[in-house]
């Protein structure tokens, strides 16, 4: 195979003639974090420092470097410049020659560049626009105005740019309008033949899988070559006689006894490498076989919305993705990994890539498809209305052309979703509220470009016209329509709902729904000074995107809690807070099996420190809700739910056999006795959700309720929930005094718990970096719980013990 040239690594940066920088940038990279390692910017992160980096998206920039091209390179038919991910408005020239304009952050851009190049060094020069000044320049030349995302950019007219529309800022995002170039810059010597995408469909019948593979190539001139491809142990030749221009040649194979990918929870995810080869070029990939739909099929209800995975009906459990870092070059892929190895630990199997940030690298599909995530993935419109000029619909015809062909062979990839709430978006902007017949036909165009594209480029795969919507050409509300398509339900946190809301909806399928928190001291001893430890700070309210969120947070402690004492508990029980909002609304939704298929929660993960709706902070560190979710995504649930004036004890089952459980169900008063004692010895039937035992549900602020359950076959296995049906304030909560004991185990401690009056929402931290088996516990008398904690370094056990800290609800006033 004929090398390529790789343009990855230090390139020189400069601005114009008006600031006169220059310093090294990393490539892959983007021109903040240059400027920041080189001094010229303080860290955006800190304090207030993001208003002091504004200009940085004001003013052009050039990155160059040089290349060597050697004679037999410059012989070859083609030499190719590869660029993706490059952002956005920029003009690449090779030798001070213009040779493109890029415009979408999005596309693939090949260009040949040997017309330009010479024998010997050659030099390339990519200078970035302001995206800020094209876009405002845009917006004036629509034919009518187009609403923006007023409310979250805090620049306009970022909805004329193909590029991450949280760039310019999010109700949990700083405004850091990056540029740069995300992904290795590659010359490729081409001798004929260019490999571009490798796509594959699959048939199965009872025990084969048929596939048909298709090799899109272009050839600069005619000749005959051979293509191999190879399947697992399977190899396939086929010579050709090729003519110029882009072309298709198919491959058909089949694999006996293939074995099938799983989402996680549900079985294993084999992957079989693929491989094709012509002409020094290559493309390598790993895909998985697997039959996947969506089914949407009326009932009594309304109408079905699930994922059917190798005909198994699949419950949908997990989290909305946005991108890893505002900051690209810190989106690494070791962050990449952590996350959404973090997802799978808390029992989770799918991931929506939200439609306001990026088509994910190649690398966060490929974990995915190790991992067991299914991917809802949303093409990249959000919260605006979005033009429907001839010119912006090729834009995004030519970007979805690349990225569909990419991400094709993923077996994570299981919907395309054509936005993120730009259905609904046409009632929240004056002009589209005033004109709605106007803009919902030009919603409409652009959307059914998009469905057509995905018709055309993967027929293999649902199109779902918006998140959330209740189905093709429905233009409902489905904010509040819970009978039919997916939902998101915020009248929760945007309304002031109380959480027994989230029990007076049965959404088909919820694919947003989230309640904030702040982050904990060590994430916010890395933006904020000890001065500013207050929530009514500067910098606290600086690092608090959605309008009146640190409010919201307060007025909510007042109706649940008894106010917390000092800076650090407001941040514990801010956590606690969010816990129980997302638990009992995804407790809940779970015991409606089969009714609802699909729970994921507004989000994952963060792109800098802030108090947000995220379960993993910016850190790292999982906050209280992450660990919850642990438990209440566990295959096995077991969970209170009042109806009427009865309290139901349910057991929900993600598994495919029957689980028997034995155990008790105990009601003790504060003090930690137990004053009534039910024995269970039950079966949770495989997917089904049932009711165990059902109470009267008696206002009762002297008790609490709690059910502990064990597997009869596997004692390893544990499930158990709580319920009181008052407010935490109005409980007498004892001052329990929590003891732990260290012992030393492999890469870490095990700590061993008890306490001598019930605790509640018991957390451990540490001043490490590292991550608990659990915590947010309940603790009771008598019953001692083991917690292991591993450090990301390896310290003694003496350093971890010293680093460890814990506290619990009655400890915060």
């Amino acid at each position: 195979m004929k090398s390529n040239i790789t343009l990855a690594g230090t390139w020189c940066l400069s601005s114009d003639s008006s600031r006169n920088i220059s310093c090294d940038i990393a490539i892959p990279g983007d021109i903040h974090s240059a400027l920041l390692l080189a001094n010229e910017i303080p860290d955006p992160y800190i304090s207030k420092n993001e208003s002091q980096v504004q200009w940085v998206a004001q003013t052009p920039w050039q990155i160059k470097r040089s290349f060597f091209i050697s004679e037999s390179e410059l012989n070859q038919a083609a030499l190719e410049l590869w660029l993706e991910s490059l952002d956005t408005i920029a003009t690449v020239s090779i030798n001070q020659q213009v040779i493109y304009q890029a415009s979408n952050q999005f596309q693939r851009h090949i260009i040949n560049i040997k017309p330009a190049v010479t024998l010997g060094e050659n030099e390339i020069e990519i200078l970035f626009h302001p995206v800020a000044d094209i876009a405002a320049e845009r917006a004036e030349n629509l034919p009518f105005p187009v609403p923006w995302a007023v409310g979250n950019n805090q620049i306009p007219h970022m909805n004329t740019v193909r590029k991450a529309q949280c760039h310019a800022g999010w109700d949990w995002g700083i405004c850091l309008l990056v540029a740069g170039l995300y992904e290795k810059p590659l010359i490729k010597p081409i001798d004929n033949i260019s490999l571009r995408y490798v796509e594959n469909t699959q048939v199965f019948t009872e025990d084969s899988c048929q596939l048909s593979i298709d090799v899109e190539y272009f050839a600069y001139h005619e000749g005959m070559h051979t293509f191999t491809l190879q399947l697992g142990e399977q190899l396939v030749e086929k010579t050709v006689t090729v003519s110029d221009g882009l072309h298709t040649l198919n491959f058909e194979m089949s694999i006996a006894a293939p074995k099938r990918w799983w989402p996680a929870g549900y079985g294993e995810q084999p992957l079989y490498d693929l491989t094709v080869a012509v002409d020094n070029q290559i493309i390598q990939q790993q895909i998985g076989l697997r039959e996947l739909e969506l089914v949407t099929e009326p009932d009594e209800v309304g109408a079905s919305m699930l994922f059917r995975v190798n005909g198994r009906d699949i419950v949908c459990k997990g989290a909305n993705w946005i991108p890893a870092d505002a900051m690209p070059s810190r989106a690494t892929s070791e962050k990449i990994d952590q996350l959404l190895g973090d997802a799978v630990a808390a029992n989770m199997n799918m991931i929506r890539v939200w439609g306001g940030g990026i088509y994910e690298s190649d690398t966060f599909y490929q974990l995915c498809d190790q991992k067991g995530l299914l991917v809802w993935q949303d093409l990249m419109f959000a919260c605006a209305q979005y033009p429907s000029t001839p010119e912006f619909i090729a834009d995004v015809e030519d970007e979805l052309t690349h990225q569909l062909k990419r991400l094709q062979h993923h077996s994570c990839v299981a919907l395309w979703c054509g936005d993120n709430e730009v259905i609904g978006s046409i009632g929240w902007y004056p002009e589209s509220r005033e004109n709605r017949q106007k803009y919902t036909v030009n919603y409409d165009r652009l959307n059914r470009a998009l469905d057509q594209s995905v018709e055309k480029l993967d027929p293999s795969r649902r199109f779902w016209p918006s998140s959330p919507c209740n189905g093709e050409l429905d233009f409902g509300d489905a904010w509040h329509d819970d009978n039919k398509g997916d939902m998101h339900f915020w009248d929760v946190w945007h309304s002031g709902k109380s959480f027994s809301a989230y029990r007076e909806v049965n959404p088909r399928f919820c694919s947003e729904f989230g309640y904030q928190s702040f982050p904990s001291l060590s994430t916010v001893k890395t933006y904020a000074e000890e001065s500013d430890w207050n929530i009514t700070s500067p910098v606290m309210e600086w690092h608090q995107r959605n309008n009146g969120g640190n409010s919201k947070i307060v007025e909510m402690f007042t109706r649940l809690f008894r106010f917390p004492q000092g800076f650090e508990n407001f941040l514990y029980l801010s956590q606690v807070q969010q816990a129980l909002a997302i638990k009992t609304a995804s407790e809940y939704w779970r015991s409606t099996k089969p009714i609802c298929m699909g729970i994921l929660y507004w989000q994952l993960n963060d792109v800098w420190p802030v108090a947000s709706w995220s379960s993993i902070e910016y850190s790292g560190q999982w906050k209280q809700l992450h660990y919850h979710a642990k438990r209440f995504f566990a295959p096995n649930l077991v969970t209170f739910v009042p109806k009427d004036e009865r309290l139901n004890v349910m057991l929900v089952s993600d598994l495919d056999s029957d689980t028997k459980f034995t155990g008790e169900l105990v009601k003790y008063n504060f003090g930690g006795d137990a004053v009534e004692t039910i024995a269970l010895d039950v079966v949770s039937p495989k997917d089904q959700s049932v009711v165990i035992h059902s109470l009267t549900n008696e206002e009762d602020n002297q008790h609490f309720w709690h059910v502990k359950l064990v597997q009869t076959d596997n004692n390893q296995v544990v499930i158990e929930n709580d319920y009181i049906n008052v407010p935490w304030k109005a409980c007498e909560l004892q001052p329990a005094h929590v003891k732990w004991q260290v012992n030393e185990v492999d890469n870490g401690v095990a700590i061993v718990l008890s306490v001598d009056t019930p605790a509640f929402f018991v957390q451990l931290s540490s001043t490490l970096q590292g991550k608990f088996s659990d915590n947010s516990l309940t603790l009771l008398p008598n019953q001692p719980k083991e917690v292991f904690f591993q450090p990301e370094q390896t310290l003694s056990k003496a350093d971890i013990v010293a680093s460890l800290s814990c506290t619990h609800l009655r400890n915060t006033y």
